[in-house]
């Protein structure tokens, strides 16, 4: 199996079984448990530094874990829309990309729908009523 399948696969499981109440409670069960050992052996700096090393060593895990799998949905998430876009005849083409654009490009692009937008808004206000009723 290629490495990046492999990852790939346990990076998934290992992201979903993270998020279940079960891997919640058995942290929580870790740290009561370290917690309760304090007196045994005498909140000690080797108890302290137990705590601290796994937890810095899970953090470091996950934080890896946790960017993969954003990485994927992020980027199903945009082939999903681009499909959607290029599929709707009056869609603008132009963005398909525009996870790829520079800030300009983008600021450009937000102003051009906040103008439609605002177009959008006065046809559909009769001429002089305000956009919020009394009592909202």
């Amino acid at each position: 199996m290629h490495i990046d399948t492999l990852f790939n696969l346990v990076a998934k499981r290992a992201s979903r079984a993270a998020g279940t109440p079960w891997v919640f409670c058995l942290a929580l069960a870790v740290v009561a448990a370290w917690a309760l050992s304090g007196p045994v052996f005498g909140f000690n700096d080797t108890w302290q530094l137990a705590i601290n090393t796994g937890t810095t060593i899970v953090t470091f895990l996950m934080v890896f874990l946790i960017q993969h799998t954003q990485n994927a949905d992020t980027a199903a998430i945009h082939l999903k829309l681009d499909e959607l876009i290029r599929a709707t005849r009056e869609a603008d083409n132009i963005l398909l990309d525009m996870e790829e654009m520079d800030e300009r490009e983008l600021e450009a692009i937000r102003k051009r729908y906040e103008a439609l937008a605002d177009m959008a808004r006065r046809k559909q206000e009769p001429r002089g009523a305000s956009p919020c009723r009394d009592g909202d």
